[in-house]
């Protein structure tokens, strides 16, 4: 039986937490012989869902220097790597009440396989979920084009 690498990091939610994630997905990607192509599209969807976590995650929180943890998982199979990101901040919605939506989340819809955003039931915050295919067949930009992910935001109940 082949071993597939796992590595699960937890960390404080802060900026120097996202180089740390890198790090953790290259050396991944280098034991896995993952195409420098596909490992650069990893790189920017990971930076940019853990960015995420570190800039908006926590903004709730009432003391300045309070932060909560940034937890990353990443988890090879025979076909692909897939990459969980979550935090257990406010969630998707700002301090406003309205969805917290830029380019980051579509940005990641494009880069990955694979994408899913959801709210984690009982521990509140966000799990980004990334699954990045070790061999494609097409670029998956072309499948899920920024502004067409699939992606809906929760509907405010109001």
């Amino acid at each position: 039986m082949i071993e597939r690498p796992e590595v699960r990091l937890s960390m404080p939610a802060r900026a120097e937490g996202v180089g740390v994630v890198r790090q953790a997905l290259a050396g991944m990607a280098d034991a896995l012989a993952i195409d420098p192509g596909i490992l650069a599209d990893m790189k920017m969807a990971v930076t940019e869902a853990c960015t995420n976590v570190v800039v908006h995650a926590y903004t709730d929180r009432e003391d300045e220097g309070a932060s909560g943890t940034l937890d990353v998982d990443l988890l090879a199979d025979e076909a692909a790597l897939t990459v969980a990101v979550r935090d257990e901040g406010s969630g998707l919605d700002s301090p406003g009440g309205k969805p917290a939506l830029g380019l980051g989340l579509p940005l990641i819809a494009a880069l990955s396989d694979e994408f899913e955003v959801r709210d984690r039931d009982g521990d509140g915050g966000t799990e980004v979920l990334m699954r990045f295919l070790y061999t494609r067949e097409q670029d998956p930009a072309e499948a899920h084009p920024i502004g067409e992910t699939g992606w809906e935001p929760p509907v405010d109940p109001e």
